[in-house]
């Protein structure tokens, strides 16, 4: 993951509805939309919720409170033997693979997994503390979701996580966590490994809820990668993301918004995602470097769109320049106007027609 790109992670999650073949189109979607990864999500339903786990607002919202959370994430699942199908996908389209897992046993699955380069923690994860220790003892990198979080709890995670960046065999303890937090070791480890995304846990989250100053917030206080996972409906707030400084946009997208599920209404169809990646492909090439100057772009428009000091009426050798014979007219490329001043008062050393460019005396 470069700092010249933004890394746009297309976020499959769950709007496969447990279809393998949705699945895999997900995986073509995505790479066609010029997507840097897709990610899917890994988990047994009953290693994530008690059976009588309740739905979120926004589950019982977008499918309905029938059943238990833990009977819909059932019907979500994607089995283990279905994941070489999904990884030589990736590899045929040109895209990474990505998944986050939600309990220790899918992480180390995930972690041995060659075609995986990095690991993604869901924001709800962010107090798994165990799970967060056998993901950063895999040595792979870490993007943090920060959804719900204080930056007291981030600072906890990322505690654990350069504990288990650096002291993989060491006895895991609050105190260790921050010592290795602390450590030299530890963040470079972090800055080496450990990407943050800014997030607002709301499906879909309105406007008034993204913060997206928490950013700079995030990148002031731990000094790492920030990026954004994005709830919100549309394009527009990840690509004010990445004006921002966002490095990482992680987007839920849909093969069809009407089909049942807790995450298609906050995704983006097939089309969106690819005007999504277009648009801010387009906003990085705008960002441009730190300085203001003529670019070469300007060059041509700025001869045609100044003007140049010029005679506004014939004037005689000798004659006084006035502000009735002299003025400002285009094209530029002779006496910038700001000299006019200098010039009123002083005699032409030659005869000029009128609209003639002066010419230096």
């Amino acid at each position: 993951m470069g700092t010249a790109s933004t890394f746009v992670i297309a976020e499959a999650g769950v709007n496969h509805n447990g279809d393998l073949d949705r699945a895999l189109e997900m995986i073509r979607v995505a790479a066609d939309a010029g997507a840097d990864a897709v990610k899917f999500q890994t988990f047994t339903a009953e290693n994530l919720v008690t059976s009588s786990a309740p739905k979120a607002v926004y589950q019982k919202r977008n499918v309905g409170g029938g059943d238990t959370q833990f009977e819909m994430l059932r019907a979500l699942e994607l089995p283990r033997a279905s994941y070489s199908q999904l990884t030589k996908a990736c590899t045929k389209a040109g895209i990474e693979f990505m998944s986050t897992p939600f309990d220790i046993d899918n992480a180390r699955f995930l972690a041995a997994l060659p075609e995986v380069k990095r690991l993604k923690v869901a924001s709800g994860e962010i107090t798994n503390a165990p799970l967060l220790l056998e993901m950063a003892r895999s040595g792979k990198p870490v993007v943090l979701s920060t959804g719900m979080s204080s930056l007291d709890d981030i600072k906890a995670a990322l505690g654990v996580i350069a504990f288990g960046y650096t002291k993989p065999s060491a006895e895991p303890s609050s105190d260790n966590f921050n010592k290795a937090l602390m450590s030299d070791e530890g963040k470079g480890a972090l800055q080496t490994k450990v990407s943050i995304l800014h997030c607002t846990s709301e499906y879909p989250a309105p406007p008034d809820s993204i913060n997206l100053r928490a950013m700079k917030v995030l990148s002031d206080a731990f000094g790492l990668p920030v990026g954004l996972s994005d709830h919100s409906q549309g394009i527009s707030v990840p690509t004010a993301a990445v004006a921002l400084g966002a490095v990482i946009i992680e987007k839920h997208f849909t093969l069809d918004r009407s089909l049942p599920g807790p995450d298609h209404e906050a995704s983006l169809t097939p089309s969106e995602l690819k005007e999504m990646v277009s648009a801010i492909r387009t906003v990085e090439q705008a960002m441009g470097s730190p300085e203001k100057s003529p670019v070469s772009a300007e060059i041509d428009t700025q001869t045609i769109a100044r003007k140049s000091l010029v005679a506004l009426k014939p004037i005689s050798p000798g004659e006084k320049f006035s502000a009735e014979n002299l003025g400002a007219k285009r094209p530029g490329g002779g006496i910038s106007p700001l000299a006019y001043w200098s010039y009123l008062g002083r005699r032409a050393s030659r005869g000029y027609a009128a609209d003639e460019l002066i010419e230096p005396s």
